[in-house]
């Protein structure tokens, strides 16, 4: 058990889920200022005493992902100067994840940089949601939690939708996460199967396994332009599908997304609160955002007790 107190500190860049975090945890917000000078440098001073406390700092570094990232690591760097105990780096959007290995000659593995950037500015541990590659917890040298935002979205949607379900991997590569969905459902499993002829031609896509009649669900870790989840919804629905829904536990959202969700086939997008969102998106895109602050209060309050995580996402 550690005997330090805990305390929360938020970043601007998701304020609101920082409040729910400290309201379902009980544990209090800290309070911070941040601003920026003239030339857009960052300045963070912490208002009150953090010494000898454990300090979770809430900070996804989702859009604009440079600031936010720097954010965080001045707000580490002031903690530690501060004398607190321990530093966590909660960001329940890891950004940079995509680029965790040389997909080219003379490419850089921005993950690992990213890994390096929070270890070097004195962080202690890394607490996320639903990594967009496991290997990154890899590139760590101190302890990373990696915690699994799809089961917030699993328990919100089987109160939803109950019958004909089936969980649809958008490729080959997200199988094992939407086998791990369609488990919690008890729902069968299709994967969608993308082939390009030719270069410069169309993605062909081939659905394996059985939809149609069927309540159809889209399982990814995150969802950005939005053009792959689209396509593949109106592929599920010339299959015969009589609905189909996603659901995605990062909401990046970026350039076009919205306006393609508007035009889509897809009945409704579940998401969770890792990245804000605007009321005028939300209702746009037909979209359901499910919170994530019990989930992640309660692994802050597990981690300061010393207690296992794991237990947290235990099969029924």
């Amino acid at each position: 058990m550690n005997s330090k107190k805990p305390l929360i500190i938020s970043g601007s860049a998701n304020r609101n889920l920082s409040e729910q975090i400290s309201k379902s945890s009980g544990i209090n917000l800290c309070e911070a200022t941040i601003k920026r000078f003239a030339d857009g440098e960052i300045f963070v001073q912490i208002e009150q005493s953090v010494r000898g406390a454990h300090v979770f700092v809430i900070q996804p570094t989702c859009p604009p992902a440079n600031d936010n990232l720097m954010e965080l690591l001045i707000m580490i760097d002031a903690l530690k100067r501060a004398s607190a105990a321990s530093v966590t780096a909660v960001t329940p959007y890891y950004g940079y994840a995509r680029q965790d290995r040389k997909v080219s000659p003379r490419t850089p593995i921005t993950a690992k940089l990213v890994a390096n950037l929070l270890t070097a500015a004195g962080v202690n541990r890394v607490v996320s949601l639903d990594l967009h590659a496991d290997q990154i917890q890899g590139f760590f040298d101190i302890p990373f939690d990696n915690l699994y935002g799809l089961e917030v979205l699993s328990n919100h949607i089987k109160t939803q939708v109950t019958d004909d379900v089936v969980i649809v991997s958008p490729d080959a590569g997200g199988v094992s996460r939407a086998r791990s969905f369609a488990q919690k459902l008890r729902a069968n499993l299709a994967i969608i199967d993308k082939r390009r002829p030719k270069a410069n031609e169309s993605a062909v896509m081939h659905i394996i396994g059985e939809v149609k009649d069927k309540n159809c669900i889209i399982v990814d870790d995150m969802i950005d332009t939005a053009g792959t989840l689209c396509n593949g919804a109106e592929a599920i629905m010339n299959a015969g599908a009589k609905k189909v829904m996603a659901a995605i536990t990062h909401g990046v959202l970026s350039g076009p997304a919205i306006d393609r969700l508007e035009k889509s086939v897809l009945h409704k997008l579940f998401i969770t609160d890792t990245i804000p969102l605007s009321e005028e998106k939300q209702a746009r895109g037909r979209i359901e955002v499910v919170s994530t602050a019990s989930l992640i209060g309660e692994a802050i309050k597990r981690i300061h007790m010393g207690q296992s995580l794991s237990s947290l996402f235990c099969e029924d």
